[in-house]
C-alpha cells in the first residue's frame, strides 16, 4: 500500500472526500515528523511508538578504494511496533 492507496482507503472508511482524506493523512504525517524533529516521541497505544535514536559518529571504509572515511553522528527515526499491531500481524 502506498500513500495514494492509504488516502483512498481512509476516504472509503470515513466517508470523507478524497481531498479531506488527503489533508488528514498529510496532517498526521506532518505532526509525527514535527514531534520527532523536536526530539519527542509519538506513542499510539496498541499500534506502536515513533522515536528518534542518536547514532554516534563512526569511521567507515570506502569499499572501492579501502580508504577510511568519517561518518558523522546523526539522528535516525525509529518505530517500535506495539502489542496490538504484533498480535494482529501474527
Amino acid at each position: 500500500m502506498n500513500k495514494n492507496d492509504l488516502i483512498a482507503a481512509v476516504a472509503d472508511h470515513t466517508d470523507l472526500t478524497r481531498g479531506d482524506a488527503t489533508r488528514a493523512v498529510d496532517a498526521v504525517f506532518d505532526l509525527i515528523t514535527d514531534c520527532l524533529k523536536d526530539g519527542g516521541e509519538v506513542r499510539l497505544v496498541g499500534f506502536g511508538t515513533f522515536s528518534v535514536s542518536q547514532r554516534k559518529a563512526t569511521q567507515g571504509r570506502n569499499p572501492r578504494t579501502g580508504e577510511a572515511i568519517d561518518i558523522p553522528a546523526s539522528n535516525q527515526p525509529k518505530f517500535k511496533a506495539g502489542k496490538g499491531l504484533k498480535d494482529a500481524v501474527n
